[in-house]
């Protein structure tokens, strides 16, 4: 035997509009928070991760480069001494061979 209960028809609908509402303004807060967080980032001086990875890249760049350029100073300073050390045994007037 069922009866039929106004009341707790009634109390459920108004259980069932309060949870959809409370659930829109959890949503409303959440995007409101987001957004006065994008500002807050905004107003800081942020690089985007794209330009991070540019700027990384090209330092990474200018590493190599500078590595290279190092390999290639010292290959010319040790070719230098060796040149240097050739014309210093050279006989010359100053310098005769030496017997």
């Amino acid at each position: 035997m069922q009866t039929e209960n106004k009341l707790f028809e009634d109390f459920a609908k108004i259980m069932n509009g309060a949870a959809g509402t409370l659930a829109g303004m959890g949503r409303e807060a959440e995007a409101g928070a987001r957004e006065r967080f994008k500002g807050w980032l905004g107003g800081m001086d942020f690089v985007s991760r794209e330009e991070f990875e540019a700027v990384k890249a090209m330092a990474a760049a200018a590493r190599d480069e500078a590595e290279a350029l190092k390999a290639r100073l010292d290959a010319l300073e040790a070719a230098g001494k060796a040149d240097a050390a050739a014309t210093a045994s050279m006989p010359t007037p100053d310098n005769p061979p030496s017997a």
